[in-house]
């Protein structure tokens, strides 16, 4: 009897990890309720208690990755006839671009860090106006999303952050270097205390108008965000054909974000606006100029290997050369054949970040399989094509906005492009009003969804990273500084979409 106990225990703790108690109970709750709910009310009023208890896993992904419970979720579907597991596989087949360009493009990217460590460092330290400083972090990394992903900018700027953090923090500690903690301050000398502070909060405006950037830069191209692909693959758009479409509205919102970044760092609101410490600064410098004197010919030669691809790069995307996804892979073969790195274990690590996300896509096809199967979104897209033609564009803007920054913009574009791609295909609606639901349907999941961590990867990667705790970045001050650039961008995409498609 007592070994039963201790087995039954044993297996509550292992459910879920170390999510909250409460958290697992909900979960299991969802897991017994949705029988219950087919059964009494119908696989209408089941499927929709399975898109919101998906949405509650998206929404509090900080206290259990999404992929477990919501995994868990998809597959009752399936067990329980909302969705057929061929019906699954379709639609994870007609989004194999979307899984390829994660598996195999932030994985290239992966191997470019050092020339990207680079240039961040650079501007960190030769730049000294935070004004201008922020400005270029800002449009450094719009620009890096738009051509490359924007969760591998993300890991940059974390990476370089957590970098010059330990070295301040262990210079001014007490500690020696082999007992150096920089997450415990007790060791750090008394006068470097207020100094600290200063640069925590240097550091947390930087990184934040560098994630609100890959924002910026992550809608106006094909491969920024994810969902971008999709829709771009539903519409039939080329990398050109997208940018040009979507600039209408996205280089506005583009140009007030930078002149929002601009006015945070004057006004010094809203947690922007401090500075880097002197004492911070000679300590930074003098590491920067030790590490390029140890930089060997072989680290020069794979510097000049990662800005030659990174050229290819732009280029096989600018012209389409072949799908997204094998180009990342060419970017892989091209990065460690001439890097010299070789073995397996090597390459593997580049895989780490784009793997989990991709299976948690492949989850979200799943729930897709549900809303498809049980017709769930036809009679809300129904009744959005029955307002006046001209106001439906910015309806969808308004809509998949609120979505995408309570939920995930990825779910909610995949949910809003498929069923208005049905409607094209049912000749519901013509070519042109289709293209620009779909320019709707990209803004609205990739502008107002700034507004949390959880309404895009990049952000809720940057929460759940090492740096955050550093710098005290918490999901409340992610929200409170992200607030101005969520406000003035959706404005501007909402009035865009409204007047200009």
């Amino acid at each position: 009897m007592q070994q039963a106990t201790n087995l039954f225990h044993a297996l509550r703790q292992n459910f879920l990890g170390n999510s909250p108690t409460w958290y697992k109970q909900v979960i299991l709750g969802f897991l017994i309720v949705n029988p219950i709910l087919l059964f009494i009310a119908g696989p209408t009023v089941a499927g929709w208690a399975l898109i919101f208890e998906f949405i509650f896993t998206l929404a509090l992904a900080l206290k259990c990755y999404p992929l477990q419970p919501g995994g868990l979720l998809a597959i009752e579907a399936i067990a329980i006839g909302l969705a057929s597991p061929d019906g699954v596989y379709h639609e994870v087949s007609a989004n194999l671009q979307v899984i390829l360009l994660l598996m195999f493009m932030v994985a290239g990217i992966y191997f470019m860090k050092d020339m990207l460590l680079a240039v961040f460092t650079r501007l960190l330290i030769g730049v000294r106006s935070k004004t201008l400083l922020s400005l270029l972090f800002s449009l450094s990394a719009a620009v890096l999303s738009a051509f490359l992903d924007a969760l591998t900018v993300t890991a940059v700027l974390i990476t370089v952050s957590v970098g010059f953090y330990s070295v301040y923090h262990k210079a001014v500690s007490m500690a020696g270097a082999h007992g150096h903690d920089q997450s415990n301050d007790d060791q750090v000398r008394e006068d470097q205390r207020a100094d600290l502070a200063e640069f925590r909060a240097f550091l947390r405006s930087l990184i934040m108008h560098g994630a609100v950037g890959t924002a910026l830069g992550g809608v106006t191209t094909l491969v920024g965000e994810p969902q971008n692909l999709l829709i771009a693959e539903k519409a039939g758009w080329n990398f050109i054909d997208f940018f040009i479409i979507m600039a209408p509205v996205t280089m506005p919102v583009l140009i007030m974000g930078i002149i929002t970044c601009f006015f945070t760092e004057k006004l010094k609101i809203f947690g922007y606006g401090s500075k880097l410490p002197a004492s911070v600064r000679e300590i930074l410098e003098e590491f920067a100029k030790g590490e390029k004197s140890k930089r060997t010919y072989r680290d020069k030669a794979a510097m000049v290997v990662q800005g030659i691809v990174a050229l290819m790069l732009v280029f096989a995307l600018a012209f389409h050369v072949a799908e997204v996804g094998l180009i990342g892979l060419m970017i892989i073969i091209l990065l460690t054949a001439f890097n010299g790195i070789i073995e397996e274990h090597q390459i593997g690590h580049a895989f780490e970040e784009a793997l989990p996300f991709t299976a948690l896509l492949v989850v979200f096809f799943a729930i897709v399989t549900v809303i498809h199967e049980q017709h769930l979104f036809n009679p809300v897209i129904d009744y959005v094509l029955t307002l006046e033609r001209d106001i439906q564009p910015s309806v969808f803007f308004v809509a998949n906005g609120i979505l995408s920054a309570i939920s995930d913009n990825v779910f909610v574009a995949t949910i809003y492009i498929n069923e208005v791609k049905a409607a094209f295909d049912a000749g519901i609606i013509d070519r042109a009003h289709f293209e620009t639901l779909a320019i709707a349907i990209n803004t609205g999941t990739n502008i107002p969804s700034v507004a949390t961590p959880n309404g895009q990867a990049a952000f809720l990667f940057l929460l759940t990273s090492a740096l955050a705790p550093l710098i005290r970045l918490s999901y409340g001050t992610m929200v409170y500084m992200a607030l101005p650039y969520t406000i003035i961008m959706s404005i501007v995409g909402y009035f865009a979409v409204l007047y200009m498609l």
